[in-house]
C-alpha cells in the first residue's frame, strides 16, 4: 500500500486499504472497445459551455487535472472526447491508489490514448507537489471521504489557471436516505479497523436478512452499488468517511474554499417552479435568490442522492452564454437532437427524469423542426434560416427558439459549442 500523507487520521487510513483492496468503480479494461462511460461532471461539452461560457477556442490547448481518478471513468471520458474532437491538451489523473491507478492506466492503453498521464499521489499533499496551472480540475466523488474537503478544494483552486474551473460531484443526504442508518449498524458489526474482506463478508449477510421496514429498500438510487460487485457494496456502506452536503452546506463548502458556484446539474432539476404550478407559489419562488430556489428544489425532490457542480473563482465567471446570439452554435450534449424531437410526445411535451421522477417539459409547436436543424455545425442565424424557408414568420423563429434552447440548455441536454 502505498505510503499515508500527512494529515490522514484514521478514517483516511481505513479510506486508503479500502481502495487498495476494492478499487472504486468496478472496471474491465477489457470492455473498453465496446463503450465509453459518459457523465458529469468533465463532459468535455459541458466544460465548454459551463465553464467557459462557450467562449474559449477550440484550437486552445486544454490542461486538466482529474483530482481522485479513481478507476478512471471521468478521466477516460475527457481524454477520449477531446482525441474524438481533435482537441489539443492533456488529462493528467492523480490519485494515491496504486491499484485503481493500475486499472484506469490499462484502460487508457486499451484506447489507444495519447493525451493521459497517471501520478500516484495523495490529494492531502496537493498542494506541495509542483502542479499546475490547470485550466479545468476534476474532483467527482472525492472531498466527501476526506479529512479536511475545504482545505483540498482550496488547494485546487490554487492550481486553476486565470478563468478555469472545478468540476464537483458530492454526496446529497435527502437521497441517500437509508444508507446511512445501515453505515451505522455495520461500523457496530464490523469495525474500521477490521480487514476489508471481513467487513464485507458481515456486509453481504446483514443485506441478505435485511428487514423489510429498512428504509434502503425504498430508496431506489443504489442498485448499481448493491449490485455492482465488492467494490460497489464497500463503497456506499462501509466506506470510512462518508458525508453529504445540501445545497446550503455545498455553498458554504466552495466559499470556505474561495470559490463560487456557476452551475448546478442539471440547472432545471434545482429550479422548484417546475414543480410547484401554483401561481402564488411560482411569485414567492422568483423574489428569492437563485440558490436558495435550488434548496427549496432539493427538499421538494427528496431524491438528490448527489449533486454537481461547476466552481469557479469569484468575479472569474464569463456571461453566460447567449443562445439567441446569431453566431452561437447549438450541439446536443450527447443523444442526437433528433432523437430529442422524435422523444417529444403528442401534447408538445418532453419527458424527462429527474432521478426517479418523471417530468414533462413544454416546448413550442416548432421544437421539433427546430432541433432538426441542430447538427453542430449550424449557427443560430443558419436555423431561423431554414425556418424562414419553411414560411415560419421572423417574428415566430425567434420566439419558437427561445421557448425550446432554453429550456433544452437548462435540462443539459443542447449546450453552446466552443468557437474555432
Amino acid at each position: 500500500m502505498p505510503e499515508q500523507a500527512a494529515g490522514a487520521d484514521a478514517a483516511d487510513r481505513e479510506l486508503a486499504a479500502q481502495y487498495e483492496a476494492y478499487p472504486y468503480p468496478a472496471r474491465d479494461p477489457r470492455d473498453e472497445h465496446r463503450r465509453l462511460i459518459v457523465g458529469s461532471p468533465s463532459h468535455l461539452r459541458e466544460i465548454d459551455h459551463w465553464v467557459f461560457g462557450a467562449q474559449r477556442s477550440r484550437a486552445r490547448p486544454l490542461r486538466a487535472l482529474v483530482a481522485g481518478c479513481g478507476t478512471g471513468d471521468g478521466a477516460i471520458m475527457l481524454a477520449q472526447q477531446m482525441v474524438q474532437a481533435g482537441r489539443p491538451g492533456h488529462v493528467l489523473c492523480l490519485d494515491r491508489s496504486r491499484a485503481a491507478l493500475e486499472i484506469a492506466r490499462a484502460r487508457a492503453e486499451a484506447r489507444g490514448l495519447p493525451n493521459i498521464d497517471f501520478r500516484e499521489a495523495s490529494l492531502l499533499q496537493v498542494a506541495g507537489l509542483g502542479l499546475g496551472p490547470f485550466d479545468y480540475i476534476d474532483c467527482c466523488g472525492v472531498l466527501h471521504h476526506l479529512p479536511e474537503p475545504a482545505r483540498t478544494l482550496r488547494d485546487l483552486a490554487g492550481l486553476l489557471a486565470k478563468g478555469g474551473g472545478i468540476g464537483l460531484m458530492l454526496y446529497a443526504p435527502h437521497g441517500r436516505t437509508g444508507v446511512y442508518m445501515l453505515q451505522d449498524a455495520l461500523a457496530l458489526l464490523a469495525p474500521g479497523d477490521a480487514p476489508p474482506a471481513l467487513r464485507l463478508d458481515v456486509a453481504r449477510r446483514v443485506l441478505r436478512h435485511l428487514p423489510r421496514s429498512a428504509w434502503l429498500h425504498a430508496n431506489r438510487n443504489f442498485a448499481d452499488h448493491l449490485s455492482g460487485g465488492d467494490a460497489g457494496l464497500y463503497d456506499l456502506l462501509l466506506n470510512p468517511r462518508d458525508r453529504a452536503y445540501d445545497v446550503p452546506a455545498l455553498r458554504a463548502l466552495v466559499a470556505e474554499a474561495g470559490l463560487s458556484i456557476g452551475c448546478l446539474l442539471e440547472p432545471a432539476r434545482y429550479e422548484p417552479s417546475l414543480l410547484l404550478p401554483d401561481p402564488r407559489l411560482r411569485a414567492r419562488l422568483e423574489a428569492m435568490p437563485l440558490l436558495d430556489r435550488a434548496a427549496v428544489a432539493e427538499g421538494l425532490l427528496g431524491n438528490m442522492n448527489t449533486h454537481i457542480a461547476y466552481v469557479r473563482r469569484p468575479g472569474a465567471h464569463p456571461p453566460e452564454p447567449d443562445p439567441l446570439a446569431p453566431d452561437a452554435v447549438p450541439v446536443a450534449r450527447e443523444v442526437p437532437a433528433g432523437e430529442i424531437a422524435r422523444q417529444i410526445g403528442p401534447d408538445g411535451s418532453l419527458p424527462h427524469l429527474f432521478g426517479q421522477l418523471a417530468v414533462r417539459v413544454p416546448l413550442p409547436p416548432q421544437a421539433r423542426a427546430l432541433l432538426g436543424l441542430i447538427d453542430g455545425e449550424r449557427t443560430v442565424a443558419a436555423i431561423a434560416a431554414g425556418m424562414r424557408e419553411r414560411g415560419l414568420a421572423p417574428a415566430r423563429i425567434e420566439a419558437a427558439w427561445r421557448e425550446t434552447i432554453v429550456p433544452l440548455i437548462r435540462l443539459n441536454r443542447v449546450l453552446l459549442a466552443a468557437p474555432a
